[in-house]
């Protein structure tokens, strides 16, 4: 057997992306790593649904922006509560671009990664 474990964002700044995570899409921590030296800490976030986690990096020495080309990857939610978190991402300014043609829009993190939003069919 094979599959899906985890996908890697790496953030600037942990507990903002926490923050953000828990807010914009109600996944929390469910385990974490940190180096004995504190050069870095893996939190990795769950849904509470699936297996599936996102594992948030964070390097201690890391000051600069990530640079994520021209966000040509996300990482995409479906939902059947697609209105109530369209208004919620709009209250909280993080809506990038959408495409109602094809009912999903997708939001940015604070270190710029995309992430879909598809209503459940």
């Amino acid at each position: 057997m094979l599959k899906f474990a985890h996908f890697n964002f790496n953030v600037l700044n942990l507990e903002k992306s926490i923050d953000f995570y828990k807010e914009a899409l109600e996944i929390l921590p469910v385990r974490e790593k940190e180096a004995k030296d504190g050069s870095f800490k893996l939190v990795y976030l769950g849904d509470g649904e699936t297996d599936f986690q996102l594992e948030l990096t964070w390097l201690r020495d890391r000051k600069e922006p990530y640079n994520l080309g021209e966000c040509e990857f996300h990482l995409a939610f479906v939902t059947d509560r697609y209105e109530e978190l369209h208004r919620r991402h709009e209250k909280m300014g993080c809506i990038a671009f959408e495409n109602p043609s094809m009912g999903i829009y997708f939001i940015t993190d604070p270190d710029g990664y995309w992430i879909e939003i598809v209503p459940k069919k």
